[in-house]
């Protein structure tokens, strides 16, 4: 086995365990997680990701390590903004707080998968064309000054979401949670309750982030262990992150601009190399960690300034 094969099987060796971990211990079914049981499963997630990057750094490389480490950081920092529709996607089909847990799971595992067809296809295609990096970096200038210029109380109308609108159209659905159920028999018929919709939604609307996303990864590196990943580990830890932030996104108000400026920044880079203009990975590694820091500093601060019955 050479030094990416082992990669490769530690990756999915400690994937396996972890979430098996997280099923049988972290996971049980109907209970509500606390903001304490919330803090557990991050640090867990988090934890087993840096392990990773130390893990990469003694068998591949500080380069491929920091490669793997900007991207998460980035993912990781983009999945606010993901937990933030979420909450709106709970907050309008009024799922109780016992079946959170499930629900999210069922629907970041369908996430993963999606994404990891989405990332095979990018990389196959980057791999035949590769000047689709530089549309790519394009894209994420575009993204990026969009974002900055958004504002954050700006909500998605889940009634007019189109995966929405198709599943009313061509399934049967009932506005019953099912008692957890994804489906229900009602007169000999199946129907598909408010949970299944909602497993949907988490999945496509994760899938709707990863085209920013995904393509800010190509823009770190271009190694497949890397954009597989770091992806992989952010999407895992969605979950515990929900139930930490759900109270508390507004706080974090201005990281969105953090996260605008470095898709401008990570965008510029891949259009530059165009001109053999290369960008050392520790330099993209410090303006990521600034520029969410930033973000995170100021919003905490705007926080204290205003007081919390001003946001």
């Amino acid at each position: 086995m050479d030094h990416l094969q082992i990669s490769y099987l530690t990756f999915a060796v400690v994937l396996v365990v972890a979430i098996i971990f997280d099923l049988g211990l972290l996971s049980r079914k109907g209970t509500t997680v606390t903001i304490k049981k919330a803090l557990t499963q991050t640090a867990f997630w988090v934890g087993l990701a840096l392990a990773f990057f130390v893990f990469l750094w003694f068998e591949d490389g500080h380069k491929m390590a920091l490669e793997y480490f900007s991207a998460y950081l980035m993912e990781w920092s983009l999945s606010i903004d993901n937990i933030f529709v979420f909450i709106l996607i709970f907050s309008f089909f009024r799922v109780k707080a016992e079946f959170y847990g499930r629900v999210l799971l069922i629907g970041i595992l369908m996430a993963i998968i999606l994404r990891v067809i989405f990332i095979a296809v990018g990389i196959a295609l980057v791999a035949r064309f590769h000047w689709l990096l530089y549309i790519f970096g394009a894209i994420l200038v575009y993204t990026g000054i969009t974002m900055f210029r958004a504002r954050h109380d700006e909500q998605m109308n889940v009634e007019e979401n189109r995966v929405y609108r198709f599943l009313r159209r061509f399934l049967p659905l009932t506005s019953s949670d099912g008692n957890g159920k994804m489906s229900v028999m009602i007169d000999g018929k199946r129907f598909y309750t408010t949970l299944f919709v909602v497993v949907v939604l988490l999945a496509t609307t994760d899938v709707v982030f990863a085209i920013d996303s995904i393509p800010a990864v190509f823009g770190i590196s271009q190694e497949r262990i890397v954009i597989y990943t770091s992806n992989i580990f952010a999407v895992l830890g969605l979950r515990s992150l929900f139930f930490l932030l759900r109270g508390a996104v507004d706080r974090f108000s201005h990281l969105q601009q953090g996260i605008a400026v470095v898709l401008v920044f990570v965008g510029v880079k891949m259009l530059v190399e165009y001109f053999d203009i290369v960008i050392p990975v520790y330099v993209s590694l410090l303006v990521i960690v600034v520029c969410i820091a930033a973000g995170i500093g100021y919003s905490m601060w705007i926080t204290r300034k205003r007081g919390p019955n001003e946001l």
